[in-house]
């Protein structure tokens, strides 16, 4: 856990400080109330003032803390746990991220919302490279290497207005090609389980936050909006990644030992 810890914090602080030097001045993000069809309520304080969007975010933290702190299996390899772990910070660390972005609507805050999105879904590659690889085989620089492109691939965003949703649909591709074939090499019908609602969560992830304000002419997603709604699939998506990951290690461990 303390090296999870350490890697992700570091790289987290360095993204803070490398988004607030202005490098990314010219990129595309949002820092008005207005991109969001939740209104604003005036008389709560600016942490607060569009409440649901707001308090959603604890769920990234509610799960980054039941898959850390969620014992350890007997038979559980130190490189396994440390996968879990990583993905596990990386759904703490973001939550403040989402949050700060609403509550002082600053470009930095927004630029590493955006950003910190690409390692997120780079992890689930990674962590499909170990399940296939083995603890053995695997190596821990190709997983650093290929986190390392994830966070260079934002630089998209410099280049073109839409970079960054370019770069978020690779990540999102890649992530869907590595599940559906680890799936069937190493899957049963729990994992699929597991996949298909990953992949249903995500699928409404992107398209309640795309739809936010034209849903929000009907009644029923006017205060509780499509915004709140994607986050809580992405909330979901989180989770069942981490119930799909965690049981196929388990069971490509189980197989390797011959239990």
């Amino acid at each position: 856990m303390k090296s999870a810890l350490l890697h992700v914090s570091v790289t987290f602080v360095a993204c803070v400080a490398v988004a607030n030097t202005g490098l990314f001045d010219e990129v595309k993000v949002d820092l008005t109330y207005d991109h969001y069809a939740e209104k604003p309520v005036d008389y709560l304080p600016g942490f607060l003032a569009m409440p649901f969007n707001s308090l959603v975010n604890l769920g990234y933290a509610f799960v980054g803390l039941f898959w850390l702190l969620r014992p350890r299996g007997i038979k559980e390899p130190t490189s396994s746990r440390y996968l879990r772990d990583v993905f596990a910070f990386m759904a703490l660390f973001y939550a403040p991220v989402q949050w700060t972005r609403l509550a002082v609507l600053q470009r930095a805050p927004a630029v590493l919302d955006q950003w910190f999105t690409l390692p997120i879904f780079a992890w689930v590659p990674v962590w499909i490279g170990f399940i296939e690889s083995g603890p053995a085989r695997w190596r821990a620089s190709h997983a650093a290497l290929l986190e390392l492109v994830s966070l260079l691939s934002y630089g998209l965003a410099l280049m073109h207005e839409w970079g960054f949703e370019v770069a978020l649909g690779g990540h999102v591709a890649l992530a869907v090609y590595k599940g559906v074939r680890v799936q069937l090499r190493h899957g049963d019908a729990r994992t699929l389980k597991y996949l298909v609602l990953a992949m249903v969560s995500c699928s409404g992830f992107v398209v309640l936050k795309l739809l936010d304000h034209w849903l929000a002419q009907y009644r029923l997603f006017q205060r509780v909006t499509g915004h709140f709604w994607s986050k809580v699939c992405d909330v979901l998506q989180f989770h069942y990644s981490f119930c799909f990951l965690t049981t196929l290690t388990q069971k490509t461990q189980d197989k390797a030992y011959g239990s």
